[in-house]
């Protein structure tokens, strides 16, 4: 056992004569941790965070990829001899995503009962079993369509990363830097579909000639799978202070805010996985020459752009929220998702192939924008409305508030990943009975509207409940 006492500080700038040991156990557990200590954080605690968080975007990443397969697999079927109906390519992309979601829930608590670096591992782990399934059951087109679903479906243990990660970094990091933090974790999974989406292309087609070697689709992730689940072993750590608070989060889920939040959250983040996920399959129905080029003797489709941007952007929405407020930021996203989404309705009877790629670019930014402001919201809120009753910081009563915040971020990520599923049945349906998309997409801008104003009613203009505090 090792102990390393370093000098307490408070928030201010006179140094406390308290102590903070920090406590190392067999198996990579600390005891001690406290982030809002600044003594202690600049220290020690802001490397040990910080190659945590590395750790954990590499395995997220992977989530991600895995979980987001089938969205460019689909496409590629008809080229493998596979033949399938729209609305089976359809339930083969939503479908990841419904069982991701679904995850999420139990993901969220996994931390708390083995450990974040234990449960990185585990969860690394088991995304072997949908990318070695996956190289099997597209190698034959005579596979049955319900193998296919079931195999799409474990590619949903990719998805529930998410929130097991995204729980465990915010024990990690103190309130000022969470929204960054938090954004470049979820940024680097988000990352992993647009890697899907730019390297399977090329991988299953380079110098395969006039035939492509589909299986490689899955295969080629279990190398990274393995560094991944060994980088978790060897660097990350346990934190003792995350502790499953059931109650906690019972009381969370009676909290209003965490069923706005979570709301919100579906048109941000469920959004950006529902259009990531259709967005190479829309492509290739409207415009199948011009969504994939030719490089050498591979093929790059440009699906991949718009899960890039909305990645990219999402870690500069949860940077100006810390700014300016998660609130205005999450509302100026919804405003210009809608603005970009009647753009698109007005550009596609065009067949523009430039000014369609354009509108969805500026959606998918919004979207990555939204989900980063978004997620910033939700520790902000529960430290207000601790704020505004009484609760003193570093009582029992705060560290209970910071766990059912911890707890909301889970579930609020399971509740909006279920965007993943309804976006693309909306345009499954919306092709299904009216020959087109236009109709999904109409829909989608009377929801961002409404949600604007969710967000202002509620978040923008202050509030008692809130402490009057700027969102």
């Amino acid at each position: 056992m090792t102990t390393t006492t370093t000098p307490r500080t408070t928030t201010g700038s006179t140094p406390s004569t308290a102590s903070l040991s920090l406590t190392r156990r067999p198996g990579r557990w600390i005891d001690g941790w406290d982030p809002e200590d600044i003594g202690f954080w600049q220290a020690e605690g802001r490397a040990i965070a910080h190659r945590n968080l590395r750790w954990s975007i590499f395995a997220e990443f992977l989530g991600f990829i895995v979980w987001q397969l089938w969205s460019i697999v689909v496409v590629m079927l008809p080229a493998a001899g596979f033949h399938l109906t729209t609305s089976e390519s359809f339930w083969l992309i939503s479908l990841p995503s419904l069982v991701g979601a679904t995850l999420r829930f139990p993901y969220t608590f996994m931390v708390a009962i083995f450990g974040g670096r234990n449960w990185t591992i585990v969860s690394a782990g088991l995304l072997l079993i949908p990318t070695v399934l996956l190289g099997i059951v597209v190698s034959n087109p005579e596979t049955p369509f319900g193998v296919l679903l079931l195999v799409a479906a474990l590619a949903g243990v990719g998805g529930g990363n998410f929130a097991s990660s995204m729980a465990n970094i915010t024990y990690f990091f103190p309130q000022r830097e969470k929204g960054w933090a938090l954004g470049l974790n979820a940024a680097g999974g988000n990352l992993g579909t647009s890697v899907a989406q730019f390297a399977v292309p090329i991988v299953v087609t380079i110098g395969a000639a006039a035939t492509i070697r589909l299986p490689l689709a899955g295969w080629m992730w279990i190398p990274l799978i393995l560094v991944a689940m060994i980088g978790a072993w060897r660097c990350m750590d346990n934190l003792s202070s995350a502790k499953a608070d059931v109650r906690g989060s019972a009381g969370a889920l009676r909290e209003p805010h965490l069923w706005i939040m979570a709301l919100l959250y579906i048109g941000t983040f469920g959004s950006f996985i529902g259009f990531a996920s259709v967005f190479p399959k829309l492509m290739t129905d409207q415009f199948p020459a011009m969504s994939a080029i030719h490089v050498g003797g591979a093929i790059v489709s440009l699906a991949f752009l718009g899960a890039l941007v909305g990645s990219l952007a999402r870690p500069f929405g949860g940077r100006l929220a810390d700014r300016w407020g998660g609130a205005r930021v999450t509302a100026a996203a919804f405003a210009l998702m809608a603005a970009a989404t009647v753009t698109l309705i007005l550009v596609m009877p065009l067949h523009a192939f430039g000014a369609y790629l354009a509108c969805f670019l500026v959606l998918f930014a919004a979207t990555g924008v939204g989900n980063g402001s978004a997620y910033r919201m939700i520790p902000s809120i529960f430290a207000a409305r601790a704020h505004a009753k009484g609760i003193a910081a570093g009582s029992p009563e705060a560290v209970t508030v910071q766990r059912r915040a911890a707890a909301s971020l889970g579930i609020v990520a399971a509740i909006g990943a279920y965007g993943g599923f309804i976006v693309p049945q909306i345009l499954n349906a919306s092709q299904a009975s009216t020959g087109g998309y236009a109709a999904a997409f109409t829909g989608f801008v009377l929801a961002y509207a409404a949600l604007f104003a969710l967000t202002v009613v509620v978040y923008v203009i202050p509030r008692a409940s809130l402490a009057k505090q700027r969102i």
